[in-house]
């Protein structure tokens, strides 16, 4: 096996669960062999670079071997290797992350406890009206 299809390719490697996913995010123009757009039927071959976007972050991949069928993750981490660069890359991503706070330390307020919002109740006087309205019988 010579060349094969850039979607079954990336399934078989891993980088996507289904064929289907890998051939959307090509679709999408997240995925360039040798620095060129692509369609799911291009072909690949050994030596060709493939540079794929995913959740943020490029990856820049060089094909060393091809295979039609998706095996376990070792044999599927043979079918590539990882340029310096990439590699650098994800290294610098994966400490910004670290370092970045975490969102849901960001929020101050939210919905309130059965007790907070009992305590909130009493603060406002409302006891034990069951309406905002003013009762003009009283």
């Amino acid at each position: 096996m010579e060349r094969l299809r850039i979607d079954k390719w990336l399934w078989s490697a891993r980088f996507y669960k289904t064929r289907s996913l890998a051939c959307d995010e090509i679709d999408k123009g997240r995925v360039h062999v040798n620095g060129q757009e692509v369609k799911p039927a291009r072909e690949v071959k050994v030596g060709d670079t493939v540079a794929l976007r995913r959740e943020g972050l490029t990856r820049t991949v060089v094909v060393k071997g091809l295979s039609g069928l998706r095996g376990p993750a070792p044999v599927a981490q043979q079918l590539y290797e990882e340029t310096p660069e990439s590699l650098r890359e994800r290294e610098k991503a994966v400490e910004q992350r670290h370092y970045s706070p975490e969102p849901a330390h960001t929020i101050e307020h939210g919905r309130p406890t059965k007790r907070e919002r009992r305590d909130l109740d009493q603060a406002r006087g409302w006891g034990d009206r069951w309406s905002a309205s003013i009762d003009d019988d009283k």
